[in-house]
């Protein structure tokens, strides 16, 4: 999943931008990939309650094939629209995948909750040496475009996920978590201090993270830099955002999660101090990185803290709702990532995430674990 979604966070604005009659609309079909995430993320949630999660992140890897194939026909027949609906796809897989993280903690003993979910993340060091890489090194594999080529060994990454999944051990889906009259009301979840907190630096995070990330190939590309440029940037961006899930679950459980999510809220702020510094390839590389590692203490320590406010009965329905506003969030900063670039530059860019994260900061700063938050054990 990280390596198909790197690989497209490296080519989909750029692609946009030669298939698009409006350029404005460059970063349309990154938006449309997790508009597909929010509009996925709840009846994937619910289908793998009822069928089990094998079931479902088989059933994703076929979208994404699919939407290799369709992204291939698309830059053939010079399509804007129909490389739409393959990123529909990409964002489809997505949003089974983010259940990952989920699946995790739901497998291991309670105190390794934190540290379950930072190893799945840290799968995304290795996407964030091939993803880019791909997008770079398939450059002149089909002649009709130097993106098309990715998306053959696109189509071979995600039969490797396939296969992978086949042969994983995970408990049958549960009877209780996939009738919706066990447990609390979602409304009563909803209301706790520790799932609006969790919520708000889930979402905060993910969205400050995609909205100067997708408008990052655009600066390049308006500051003469190469493809290759922009792979080597994005790559240790991605290496940023997964390589501390090594230690953030460690990190979380010695020195607490309020001091993990408020240093990511830090380290996304010196991102953008950063870019507002200058638009050379090594100010571009250390502000990705500064925003990768922010992106990683708010998305784990988020997850992390939403995981303490259901009951397994809960899950399917907490879970759902928690990805439908991450990712609800993180459409409308990929589709006006674009367009703000486009008509105001990317100073503004960078400036239009200081009140959002100022907010996700005194969110963090008021956040007391109530004694009443209930621990998921299942």
């Amino acid at each position: 999943m990280f390596i198909c979604s790197s690989l497209l966070i490296t080519v989909s604005a750029l692609i946009g931008l030669e298939l698009a009659t409006n350029k404005a609309l460059a970063t349309l079909p990154l938006a449309i990939q997790f508009i597909a995430v929010m509009c996925t993320s709840v009846p994937a949630s619910l289908a793998m309650g009822t069928w089990g999660r094998k079931a479902g992140f088989l059933a994703a890897g076929l979208i994404g094939i699919l939407g290799a194939c369709l992204a291939l026909i698309a830059i053939y027949q010079h399509s804007f629209w129909l490389f739409c609906a393959a990123t529909f796809c990409f964002g489809s897989f997505s949003a089974f995948g983010n259940y990952y993280r989920f699946t995790a903690p739901e497998i291991v003993p309670e105190d390794k909750k934190s540290v379950a979910i930072s190893w799945v993340m840290a799968g995304g060091v290795v996407a964030a040496f091939i993803g880019p890489n791909l997008a770079n090194w398939s450059q002149h594999l089909l002649e009709v475009s130097i993106y098309a080529g990715a998306f053959i060994i696109a189509i071979g990454v995600y039969l490797a996920s396939m296969l992978t999944v086949s042969f994983m051990q995970l408990p049958p889906p549960d009877s209780k978590a996939s009738d919706r009259t066990n447990g609390r009301s979602l409304r009563a979840i909803v209301s706790q201090p520790v799932f609006i907190v969790a919520v708000v630096c889930a979402t905060i995070g993910y969205g400050v993270m995609n909205l100067l990330m997708t408008a990052t190939p655009l600066a390049m590309h308006h500051n003469d830099m190469q493809l290759g440029d922009t792979a080597f940037v994005i790559q240790w961006h991605v290496v940023a955002m997964f390589a501390p899930s090594f230690v953030t679950g460690h990190l979380i459980r010695k020195l607490g999660i309020r001091n993990i999510l408020l240093s990511g809220a830090v380290m996304c702020g010196l991102c953008v101090i950063t870019n507002l510094l200058g638009q050379t390839i090594w100010h571009f590389w250390l502000a990705l990185i500064l925003l990768g590692i922010g992106w990683n203490f708010l998305f784990v320590g988020g997850t992390t803290l939403l995981t303490d406010s259901y009951q397994p009965a809960e899950k399917s329905r907490t879970q759902a709702l928690n990805d439908f506003i991450v990712f609800s969030t993180v459409s409308v900063t990929a589709l006006s990532s674009g367009t703000i670039h486009h008509h105001f530059g990317w100073t503004t860019v960078n400036l239009c995430v200081v009140p959002f994260l100022i907010i996700v900061a005194l969110c963090i700063i008021v956040l007391q674990r109530p004694a009443a938050s209930v621990p998921a054990t299942g």
